[in-house]
């Protein structure tokens, strides 16, 4: 087992070091200076040459790489000069959000797909396990975005019991935050509970 997770673990490094240096080539290849892009068509030499050595854009591509490589050891993903703050604050935001949303829809989508994969299992191609199958095809086939829509139609616009978007702080309470969190979770908890269902029935 620890033999499995350390090639596993070795599998994801190499694949997120690929993937990053492929978009960073993409990147260099693209025409368009972001300096240029920053400053504006109007912007002077001297005023373009300052922003490109803040930024780095100055050295040579594989020296750049190689920084960046060095910073994301260490926790440093540099600065967005969209926002105007450390890449690390904007991944820590959007996290505390990401990951109590998929915790929640890994609960639902367990909780769902476990007794209906135990009942299927029990009614062997009898009519419960004909039904409880079919409706796990339709999960299957239908994507994450249409069940949303689903959602939202139904118990957004014609109930009116949870907003249609939105995320409520977790400052208003956690009771709060989770209830805006419901939709988005269900509708990311049914395809895949569909495939746990299916799973357990077997």
């Amino acid at each position: 087992m620890a033999i499995f997770l350390v090639k596993r673990f070795f599998v994801l490094v190499i694949t997120l070091l690929v993937s990053s240096l492929v978009i960073f080539l993409i990147l260099e290849i693209l025409p368009g200076d972001p300096a240029s892009i920053i400053l504006g068509i109007g912007a002077q030499d001297d005023t373009l040459a300052a922003l490109r050595k803040e930024m780095g854009l100055d050295l040579s591509a594989p020296e750049r790489y190689y920084r960046w490589i060095k910073g994301v050891l260490i926790g440093d993903f540099g600065k967005s000069y969209t926002y105007n703050i450390p890449v690390s604050s904007l991944i820590s935001e959007r996290l505390s959000l990401s990951i109590p949303l998929a915790l929640l829809a890994i609960f639902l989508s367990t909780l769902l797909a476990i007794p209906f994969g135990v009942i299927a299992a029990s009614n062997h191609k009898g009519i419960t396990d004909t039904s409880i199958m079919s409706f796990s095809q339709l999960g299957v086939a239908v994507p994450n975005f249409w069940f949303a829509i689903l959602l939202i139609l139904f118990f957004s616009v014609k109930l009116g019991w949870f907003s249609a978007g939105g995320f409520s702080s977790w400052e208003m309470g956690v009771g709060v935050a989770l209830k805006s969190l419901t939709l988005p979770a269900i509708s990311l908890a049914l395809p895949q509970a569909a495939i746990l269902a299916r799973v357990t029935r077997s």
